[in-house]
């Protein structure tokens, strides 16, 4: 019921920052599955869906007030994804992870949506990494595996002296915290998108993955903020 009343909340319009402690309320509750069961209705979802800005309708990522809804609210729908295969069976009815390619575009134009661009990458591997035809989805209809080199390429600021080679600059700083978690969420993501890609068979396939084995070689030359972070990226 707690969860219901938060929901009924979010549904109407209040205060950023009413919809911000609802959202981190209902998502330290959503790590529990026994409470999931009122949660995981589809108008709850898409209740969730338009806070992430992942509503059907196009909704530009403008107001920099309403990133923490957005961020909070994706953190929720990884949580309810994760822990409930009643919403990982929503989230294809929804075509969630379509909108969440088309959230992850708007991030490009964004300077300050880069913990959105990092919570939407992992809701993205999520999504492929537990549910199949989901995984499909991304690498045949929705053009995934470039969605998401493209993500990996902003997240480590490659910059391109040849076609299939990336600069190599040995001087240049470490990765900050949040670069390199999106870098690391999105090589998840590719992973599984790409796991069933023994055959590569037209030539925009080649190009898409000699393009992706010159960003993964660049990132093994770059370094994270710490030690940790710099063997969790490698």
């Amino acid at each position: 019921k707690l969860c219901e009343g938060i929901l009924n909340i979010l549904e109407i319009d209040t205060k950023t920052s009413c919809q911000v402690a609802c959202l981190e309320a209902l998502r330290i509750l959503s790590r529990d599955k026994k409470v999931l069961v009122p949660v995981t209705t589809k108008r709850n979802m898409q209740i969730l869906m338009r806070l992430a800005k992942l509503g059907a309708v196009e909704d530009p990522l403008e107001r920099v007030s309403e990133f923490p809804v957005v961020v909070e609210a994706l953190k929720c729908l990884c949580n309810i994804i994760f822990n409930s295969a009643v919403a990982q069976q929503l989230s294809l009815e929804l075509n969630l992870a379509a909108m969440l390619c088309d959230l992850l575009k708007k991030c490009k134009d964004q300077q300050l949506a880069g913990d959105i661009k990092c919570f939407d990458l992992r809701l993205l591997f999520l999504l492929s990494l537990l549910h199949t035809d989901i995984r499909s989805q991304l690498r045949q209809e929705l053009q995934g595996v470039q969605v998401l080199t493209q993500a990996l390429e902003s997240s480590l600021s490659v910059r391109w002296t040849e076609e299939y080679k990336a600069a190599e600059d040995r001087d240049r700083p470490p990765l900050s915290s949040q670069e390199t978690d999106c870098a690391i969420e999105a090589l998840k993501a590719l992973f599984n998108v790409t796991l069933d890609s023994w055959n590569v068979h037209s030539k925009n396939e080649s190009h898409q993955f000699r393009y992706m084995a010159a960003i993964l070689r660049h990132c093994l030359l770059t370094t994270g903020p710490t030690e940790d972070k710099t063997e969790e990226l490698h």
